[in-house]
């Protein structure tokens, strides 16, 4: 079942890691320019709420980058991005299997979207925080584009 509310969709899915809560919003930008803000570490700060620096030798993620970002607290946490492929990508925070993050085709552009952990589901509305942030941030970026 998709509880829907203010265009972010909410749902139990099975995901390739596994069941997963899912939030995820649609984007009115092409899929690229999406998974641009996502991957890019040096713009993290500007659509995740829980990150206020990143610490990284790779600016776009790939799968084995690694890193450490800093939280709202002040505490900087190591990542590694264990995944990287098909407009998915997923990492470890602290050595722990966090969040997955996606970019799909959708008719109105793209649809951008966060797989939490069902044991961290509580980090579901920074997620669809997140979510509205990175639609704002490549809306913007593929019309200044045009």
């Amino acid at each position: 079942m998709v509880v829907s509310v203010g265009g972010i969709d909410v749902e139990l899915a099975q995901t390739p890691d596994g069941r997963r809560l899912v939030v995820r919003r649609a984007v009115d930008a092409p899929v690229e320019a999406v998974w641009d803000v996502l991957t890019d570490t040096e713009r993290w700060p500007e659509w995740g709420p829980s990150i206020s620096a990143v610490d990284c030798d790779t600016r776009y993620v790939e799968a084995g980058t690694t890193g450490r970002v800093r939280t709202v607290g002040g505490l900087w946490v190591r990542f590694r991005v264990t995944t990287c492929v098909n407009h998915r990508w997923t990492w470890s925070v602290a050595g722990v299997p966090a969040t997955g993050h996606f970019v799909e085709a959708h008719p109105a552009g793209a649809v951008v979207g966060f797989e939490i952990p069902v044991l961290a589901t509580g980090y579901a509305p920074v997620c669809a925080r997140a979510c509205g942030r990175i639609a704002a941030i490549a809306t913007a970026d593929a019309r200044e584009e045009e």
